[in-house]
C-alpha cells in the first residue's frame, strides 16, 4: 500500500476515490486514513510500543473529522508518553463494557432465578419471575450489578411503597438482596447494597395472609361457602381447603394418582412440595401424607364423577393436563364477598393452625400436618411416623369441628384423647 508524502486535508479526504487495493492518506503523526476498494475509509494511528510497531483504529470517515481523529491520536499519544499501550487499554475497556452487559442486575437475577427453580414449585419461580419483570428490572434491571447503590435500590422500592403494597415491597427487598448476595458469591459485586434497607422501608403487617379464625366468622364463611353459586369444581376446591388445609397450589395441582380412597390418604411427592432442596439432598424423603377425613372423602367421590378421567382433580378450563388458575379459590372468595383483608386461600392454613392450637392439639403433630419443614432432617423423619396415628385423628376430629361449627351446634372442644 503506497502512502502519500503530503500531510493529508480535509478536502482531500472526501475526494479520495477507491481503488483495486487498500492505500493510505497519511495525516502526519503516524495518523493515516485507510481507503478500502468498497470505498470505505478508515483512520489508523501507527505506534511503537515495546519495540513492536502497533495500530489503533480511530473512528471511521466522515463520522470521525479529520480533526476529531488527530484529537484522538493525541490523546493516545499522551497515553504512550505515560507508560500506556493505548491498543491494550482499549481491549480491557471494551472487555469491561462487555462484561458490565453481561453481568447487569436483570442478567445475575435470572442467573439466579436459575439455580433456586430445582428448590421451589413452579408456581412459586413463576411468581418471583413476575415480581422481577414488573416491579424491579424496569428501574435497575440493565444496569451493572456491581455500580448498584443503595439509593437507587430504595428509589425502585419505595415505588411500591407509595402504592400501599407493603408486604410485597418488603418481600421484593429481600429478593434483591438475595440476588446481591449470589452476585457477591459469585464474583460479580463486591456488597449487598439491600441489606442496607431492612429499616429503610414502613413495616408491613406481619400478618403474610389473611385468614378468619374465630369461631363465629369461621362458621358463617363455611356456610358461605356451601351457598356458593359457581362452578362445581370450584366448590369442591372451596370446601375442601379447610378440611385439608394444605398449600393453595399443593391442592390445585392435586392429582389422582396421589389420592388412595382406600387408604383416606392424598399423599404429595416432595417434587410437588414447597422446598424441593430437602427431597434433592435426602432421596429417601417420603411424601406427604393428608388423611382424608369422611367429609373430604365424601367431596372427593363427587369430583371424581366430574375429572376422574384425566390426571387432575382440579383440571384448568382450556386443557385437563394443566390445574385450574391459582386464582380460582380467591376469586371465588371474592364473589362470596371476603376481601383480600379478610380472607385468602393460603388463609385456611392459618385457620386451622390457630384454630388447632387453641382446641390442644399436640403442636409437632400440626406443624407435620401442615407440612412445615423440620430443619433436623433425623427428627423430622422420626416425627412423621411418630404423629401420624395422631394425626389421622386430629383431621377427623377437625371436620366433624367444622361441620358442628356450620351447623351452629354447641362446639365441644376437639382436644385429643390422653394415650
Amino acid at each position: 500500500m503506497a502512502a502519500q508524502s503530503k500531510s493529508l486535508t480535509a478536502l482531500a479526504a472526501r475526494k479520495a476515490e477507491p481503488r483495486e487495493k487498500p492505500y493510505k492518506l497519511a495525516a502526519g503523526g503516524g495518523l493515516y486514513l485507510e481507503v478500502m476498494p468498497t470505498g470505505a475509509k478508515y483512520w489508523r494511528w501507527k505506534y511503537r510500543y515495546g519495540n513492536k510497531e502497533k495500530r489503533i483504529a480511530l473512528g471511521v470517515f466522515p463520522e470521525v473529522s479529520l480533526m476529531q481523529a488527530g484529537q484522538l491520536r493525541d490523546e493516545a499519544r499522551a497515553k504512550l508518553r505515560g507508560g500506556i499501550d493505548p491498543a491494550s487499554q482499549r481491549k480491557l475497556e471494551k472487555l469491561a463494557v462487555n462484561l458490565a452487559a453481561e453481568n447487569t442486575f436483570a442478567a445475575i437475577a435470572l442467573e439466579w432465578l436459575d439455580t433456586k427453580s430445582g428448590e421451589w414449585m413452579p408456581e412459586h419461580t413463576a411468581k418471583i419471575r413476575a415480581w422481577l419483570e414488573h416491579h424491579v428490572f424496569p428501574w435497575i434491571g440493565d444496569k451493572p450489578i456491581a455500580d448498584l447503590e443503595a439509593p437507587e435500590v430504595l428509589s425502585m422500592l419505595r415505588r411500591l411503597v407509595k402504592r400501599g403494597t407493603l408486604n410485597t415491597a418488603g418481600r421484593i427487598r429481600e429478593t434483591v438482596s438475595a440476588i446481591f448476595r449470589y452476585a457477591v458469591a459469585t464474583g460479580r459485586a463486591k456488597r449487598d447494597p439491600a441489606a442496607d434497607l431492612r429499616d429503610a422501608l414502613p413495616r408491613a403487617d406481619a400478618r403474610n395472609f389473611a385468614a378468619i379464625t374465630e369461631p363465629d366468622c369461621v362458621a358463617e364463611l363455611l356456610r358461605a361457602i356451601d351457598g356458593y353459586q359457581g362452578h362445581p369444581m370450584t366448590l369442591a376446591a372451596l370446601r375442601l381447603s379447610p378440611l385439608l388445609f394444605q398449600r393453595p397450589g399443593e391442592l390445585r395441582a392435586m392429582a389422582w394418582s396421589e389420592i388412595d380412597l382406600q387408604a383416606a390418604e392424598w399423599r404429595i411427592p416432595p417434587s410437588r412440595r414447597k422446598l424441593r432442596k430437602a427431597a434433592k439432598e435426602n432421596p429417601r424423603t417420603s411424601p406427604h401424607i393428608v388423611p382424608l377425613a369422611t367429609q373430604a372423602m365424601a367431596i372427593l367421590r363427587e369430583l371424581q364423577r366430574l375429572t376422574g378421567n384425566g390426571p387432575l382433580v382440579f383440571p384448568g378450563v382450556r386443557t385437563r393436563h394443566r390445574p385450574m388458575s391459582e386464582n380460582t379459590v380467591n376469586a371465588a372468595l371474592r364473589r362470596l364477598g371476603y376481601t383480600t383483608e379478610q380472607m385468602t386461600g393460603h388463609g385456611f392454613r392459618h385457620m386451622a393452625s390457630t384454630r388447632l392450637n387453641e382446641l390442644g392439639w399436640n403442636p409437632d403433630a400440626i406443624e407435620r400436618q401442615l407440612s412445615h419443614r423440620d430443619r433436623d432432617s433425623i427428627r423430622g423423619t422420626y416425627n412423621l411416623a411418630q404423629y401420624m396415628d395422631e394425626r389421622r385423628r386430629m383431621m377427623q376430629a377437625w371436620a366433624d369441628y367444622l361441620d358442628a361449627l356450620k351447623q351452629g351446634s354447641n362446639v365441644v372442644p376437639i382436644r385429643k384423647h390422653a394415650s
